[in-house]
């Protein structure tokens, strides 16, 4: 049991959001299907178990920035329109070969936080498969990417919806070291 904590906690701590720099190599199939199991092993309320994953890889990318530029397109007024911004929601996915959409159904059993909370909760199991497998990985959520247009070219339909991306991929250089505060000012003991 001590060896698993040990090393479950040099995990946690190696974790970091990683937005840039990634090789141009495909991420293995059983490398994602593992990552995709940690996520669906997750903590839900009452076992609803509400997180959606929407996978794009290769070529498939194309039609997720697509989606990004016309949810841009979509989500300004005509003189805040900036054609740069379009084109760089139609490029930002070939930044990683792996794009993970977070989406969620909710049960309408519970609160929505709590579902929400759920697949934050999914989410932060990936990424530490993920970095586990030595992989990167950044969670975006920025107003294209969560856009209903998305959620829909995601297959997601409400009442589900889109939180975002988790895109991973391999690390053009190692990651740098985490840092804290100490945690022992951010608790209150009550015996």
């Amino acid at each position: 049991m001590q060896a698993f904590s040990s090393s479950l906690f040099a995990v946690i701590r190696a974790r970091r959001s990683h937005g840039m720099g990634y090789l141009d190599k495909p991420v293995e199939r059983e490398k994602l299907e593992q990552i995709l199991e940690a996520a669906h092993w997750a903590p839900s309320h009452g076992r609803t178990e509400p997180w959606r994953f929407v996978v794009f890889t290769g070529e498939a990318r194309k039609k997720l920035g697509e989606a990004f530029a016309e949810s841009y397109a979509l989500s300004v007024s005509g003189t805040d329109f900036r054609p740069e911004r379009y084109t760089a929601q139609l490029e930002r996915v070939w930044r990683a070969p792996v794009w993970i959409g977070l989406g969620l159904e909710p049960s309408g059993r519970f609160p929505e936080w709590e579902e929400v909370a759920a697949v934050a909760c999914a989410a932060q199991n990936a990424w530490l498969a993920a970095t586990a497998l030595g992989l990167a990985g950044f969670w975006t959520s920025g107003r294209p990417v969560v856009h209903a247009h998305t959620a829909e070219v995601c297959g997601l339909i409400p009442p589900a919806r889109l939180l975002g991306f988790l895109y991973l991929g391999y690390p053009t250089e190692p990651l740098p070291q985490g840092q804290r505060g100490d945690w022992q000012r951010k608790v209150v003991w009550n015996s």
